[in-house]
């Protein structure tokens, strides 16, 4: 899974701006960059993952340069998985599935959302706020991923506490996930498994025997494919690998031209995970 965090300082040389504002010339060079990205790494992908706030960022031209990235990486045939990590009480959680996978109802008729295919979610207001998110989704039939034990140093002060009950935090939110899916062979309700801590993920794969996992957490944070084998036990279709730095600015690593460096590096993890998969 490719992922599109861009940068607005630092974008591939054919990222060129256009428009009149400051805004809306960032957020076209911001456009211009994932696009060329998606021609790039899109091939070796299955789908990619924009991150939410690195185009609101931008303000109301890069929630417009988000949208049409969006529909560039539709019409490449790639899946796409919003991450925005929402999570509110369930008034406001129907609201972010609407905007995200469905389209809001209005007087004057629907207001199409984002058009993703899937969204990640956080767990931490409980199930209500879970119901609401996976409910909204599975109306448009997209999926949602809940963050379970994430990438980041900061997970362990949280999600690695031991309750007074046994087991930790993230034991307990994987065992919600894995009863929150559906029935089948795999799961429309997947987990987010940070791949910066290998060590926890056969236990994952245990408590959440047919949820797919989205692994993020590949090259610049320290992850490597190699060590996630436990994930792919239900085959390839069980881990989704994420990366976003180690693709985009593979060229100032291996040399060549960026979108080069960036096809091959997409390549070679995808062969990894592949070969993992088929293990599996």
């Amino acid at each position: 899974m490719l992922g599109l965090d861009p940068d607005p300082s630092r974008l591939w040389p054919q990222a060129t701006a256009t428009g009149e504002s400051v805004a809306d010339q960032a957020a076209s060079a911001v456009e211009a960059h994932c696009c060329a990205l998606i021609d790039a790494a899109g091939p070796a992908c299955v789908a990619v993952k924009p991150q939410l706030a690195c185009f609101e960022r931008l303000g109301a031209p890069g929630r417009e340069a988000l949208g049409s990235v969006v529909g560039y990486a539709k019409a490449a045939g790639l899946l796409v998985l919003a991450d925005g990590k929402r999570g509110d009480i369930d008034v406001s959680a129907a609201a972010y599935s609407e905007s995200l996978t469905g389209s809001t109802d209005t007087p004057f008729g629907p207001v199409a959302g984002l058009g993703a295919d899937a969204f990640t979610a956080n767990p931490y207001m409980g199930i209500d706020t879970l119901n609401a998110l996976i409910g909204g989704a599975r109306a448009n039939n997209a999926g949602v991923f809940v963050l379970v034990r994430t990438s980041n140093p900061g997970a362990a002060d949280f999600e690695d506490l031991e309750l007074a009950d046994g087991g930790t935090l993230w034991e307990r939110v994987a065992q919600a996930v894995d009863q929150l899916g559906s029935d089948g062979e795999l799961s429309d309700v997947g987990a987010v498994v940070g791949a910066t801590a290998p060590q926890h993920v056969a236990r994952m794969r245990e408590l959440m025997p047919r949820t797919i996992f989205l692994l993020p957490g590949i090259g610049a944070q320290g992850g490597k494919v190699e060590n996630l084998a436990p994930a792919f036990a239900p085959g390839r279709a069980g881990g989704l690998v994420s990366a976003s730095r180690s693709i985009v600015f593979a060229f100032e690593e291996h040399g060549g031209a960026p979108a080069d460096a960036a096809r091959a590096q997409a390549e070679s993890l995808r062969d990894s995970a592949w070969a993992l998969g088929a293990e599996g």
